[in-house]
């Protein structure tokens, strides 16, 4: 039996980044859906597309900074404190969303608004993430530290099935007129709920015991970016790119999916949305499987068998995502979204493992969100650009992602890290 405490530790490292995730993905489907038409309207279909995946986009481009200002704190007055502020900035965002003018009612203005507020999801995410493994990872007992670790990566899929299934009843409930005028507002404003319950749960924590060991023994640097950089340059870069495959296939597989589905495919909004609701269970089981295993036979070997099947994702992609059968386009998504826990999970406990206490909040941090950059941020937009000439192309980018992460393991010396 977990002790209260142990308890309250995973609850609130699966609770913070559901909430983050919830918000950040509420984003991207509402970029795929909506924001082309309300926030782009004088462009054509595929410019609107474009500049509304680009603003999708700019939050990944701050989340490096976020890593850096959150990663400062986190490594110098603790990680409780630290993942309560990124919480409060990333909801505070996502809930001013839901009070944007479109541009017809202001003009350029909104879209500019939307990147600030983009900016802000962005730079609390940056700090999010990475203070959540360190929560469970740093808690953890030695021969557990995978499987405490895989809770704020199950918090990617919890915060999915929350979002794509309010969008879903959205769709059942309004007509597209009337979720198109206020509808997708709500999804945004309900982020307040979830920010309070978040926050419920983390105030009530104390700080982790490596970094308390830290802090007694005077080794947290004064400046642990620059420490970081000085002597942790290969574990940065190795970490990094074991990072790029998990968000090439997560984003690929709904943000590119959605929009590329109803807008060329012919799928209807609704049909696509319950198709992912599904399929995004596989990545739960994905999650919770190879974290398990990565405690009998180390994160290492789960993670290369994650990116070694992204290569094969990418390699199926055109044919399935494009058959014309909504069932084989489920089955490609279950498929990629499995494969993306192996990719996914075990990094909660791997990455930790890469850097000493004194840096390790800046160090995930920056590792999780640099790699976010390459395989995130310029999937969508690559994928839009590479779609017309045939999905085959746009699945090189999935077997792109997975060689540059399995370089990023080969990086490392031949043996499983030791443990926070």
């Amino acid at each position: 039996m977990q002790s209260p405490s142990a308890r309250r530790v995973l609850t609130a490292s699966l609770v913070g980044t559901a909430v983050e995730f919830y918000d950040f993905y509420i984003y991207a489907t509402a970029a795929a859906l909506v924001f082309p038409t309300l926030f782009f309207p004088g462009e054509s279909a595929a410019a609107r597309q474009a500049l509304s995946f680009a603003t999708f986009a700019v939050a990944f481009l701050a989340r490096p900074v976020g890593a850096v200002v959150f990663g400062h704190f986190g490594d110098r007055i603790g990680r409780k404190s630290t993942l309560v502020a990124s919480l409060l900035l990333m909801g505070g965002s996502t809930v001013a969303i839901a009070f944007l003018p479109t541009y017809a009612q202001i003009g350029w203005i909104a879209p500019l608004l939307l990147c600030v507020m983009r900016l802000g999801q962005g730079l609390g995410l940056g700090g999010e993430w990475g203070g959540a493994a360190l929560l469970a990872v740093e808690n953890a007992p030695p021969h557990r530290r995978n499987t405490w670790g895989m809770f704020p990566p199950l918090g990617a899929p919890v915060g999915f099935i929350m979002a794509n299934g309010l969008f879903l009843v959205l769709g059942l409930f309004l007509s597209d007129a009337a979720f198109r005028s206020w509808g997708w507002r709500l999804p945004f404003l309900l982020s307040a709920v979830l920010v309070a319950l978040g926050l419920w749960v983390r105030l009530k924590l104390t700080e982790t015991p490596a970094f308390v060991a830290a802090a007694k023994a005077d080794a947290l640097p004064k400046v642990p970016v620059a420490t970081l950089l000085a002597g942790h340059a290969r574990a940065l870069v190795a970490g990094t790119g074991g990072v790029v495959a998990c968000f090439a296939l997560f984003y690929l597989a709904t943000a590119f999916t959605l929009s590329y589905g109803t807008a060329t495919l012919g799928y209807g909004r609704e049909a696509l949305l319950g198709v992912e609701l599904v399929a995004i269970l596989f990545l739960a089981a994905g999650i919770i499987v190879a974290s398990m295993l990565a405690d009998r036979i180390g994160a290492a070997r789960m993670l290369a068998t994650g990116f070694g099947s992204c290569i094969v994702a990418g390699l199926a992609m055109g044919s399935m995502l494009g058959s014309g059968s909504l069932l084989v386009v489920f089955g490609w998504l279950a498929f990629a979204l499995f494969v993306m826990g192996f990719a996914y999970g075990p990094l909660g406990g791997w990455l930790p493992t890469l850097f000493p206490a004194g840096v390790r909040y800046t160090g995930v941090s920056m590792t999780f969100n640099l790699g976010g950059i390459i395989g995130g941020a310029l999937a969508p937009n690559a994928a839009q650009m590479l779609a017309p000439h045939g999905l085959g192309w746009v699945g090189l980018y999935l077997v792109a992602a997975g060689i540059v992460s399995l370089a990023g393991l080969v990086l490392l010396p031949r043996r499983e890290p030791t443990g926070p």
